[in-house]
């Protein structure tokens, strides 16, 4: 790996040679960032060079909370708690997002609608089942009630990003041996599917996957590419975002099998604008 080119880091034709190169080879965007890194990289300039090689789209704004670990935020009606906050890529575990009573409400309201978990037709901008996801679920619409209507106004408020441009929550539940394997929440441009998709209020920007319950063994949200795994709590809730529909985002995420008892989430995407 060529080491990095004095303070300023400049990317060189011979630096994005060398990306194009090893992902010719079949090398990861997290590999060639962890290689970067370990020649003294920085971790922004590392993603803005592999993803500027490699034809990334570019970056739009993000939701982005400027908040430290062991702050408080007031989302309006309700103080919640950064428990833990990751720059590169960018992840927020918060606490105290919905209380024990709400998080009931939510479960009990949805579980009589639910169905299989479907994943987007990338091919067609549908709907498919996927053998990668075992959980059922299904939707509110954006301010479908008084419950639904309370939560999205606190997470707007908390991520700074408006109501409407996000989808409406979507609540799953995960029995024993269910799980979503390691997947990415934006639309991939080079799919047929995606310009219909995106038509509904563009790409989507920012995850936030809130917990109804706490199984009794296993049901972590993992990011295998940074090595983290946030166990599930109930009334605790992981944010990251995501500013381009590529891999260098490092977003790449799963919820690892439920080992024993349920676990019951509720997840809110945010789109780049209105969404439809």
């Amino acid at each position: 790996m060529p080491s990095a080119q004095t303070l300023q880091q400049v990317a060189t034709p011979e630096v994005r040679a060398w990306v194009r190169a090893q992902a010719a080879l079949g090398h990861t965007v997290p590999t060639l960032l962890k290689a970067m890194r370990a020649a003294g990289w920085r971790a922004s300039v590392a993603r803005e060079v592999v993803a500027g090689t490699l034809a990334a789209p570019a970056p739009v704004p993000v939701p982005k909370t400027a908040i430290g670990t062991g702050c408080r935020v007031d989302a309006g009606d309700r103080q919640i708690d950064v428990l833990m906050q990751m720059q590169e890529p960018h992840i927020v575990v918060f606490g105290n997002v919905l209380s024990e009573e709400e998080c009931n409400a939510l479960m009990e309201t949805a579980r009589r609608r639910l169905t299989r978990s479907l994943t987007v037709a990338v091919k067609t901008g549908g709907e498919e089942l996927n053998d990668d996801r075992t959980s059922r679920g299904m939707f509110f619409t954006r301010g479908e009630n008084e419950l639904v209507n309370r939560i999205e106004a606190r997470l707007a408020k908390l991520l700074d990003w408006p109501i409407e441009n996000g989808e409406g929550l979507q609540v799953l539940q995960y029995l024993p041996g269910a799980e979503y394997k390691p997947h990415y929440d934006y639309f991939d441009p080079a799919e047929s599917g995606t310009p219909s998709i995106l038509q509904r209020g563009g790409q989507r920007v920012a995850t936030l996957i809130i917990y109804l319950s706490t199984p009794e063994a296993g049901g972590a949200t993992v990011f295998p590419d940074v090595g983290l795994e946030v166990a599930p709590q109930r009334g605790h809730a992981v944010f990251f975002s995501y500013d381009q529909p590529h891999a260098s985002t490092l977003s790449l995420h799963g919820g690892a099998p439920v080992l024993a008892g349920e676990k019951w989430v509720a997840t809110k995407w945010l789109r780049e604008k209105q969404f439809i």
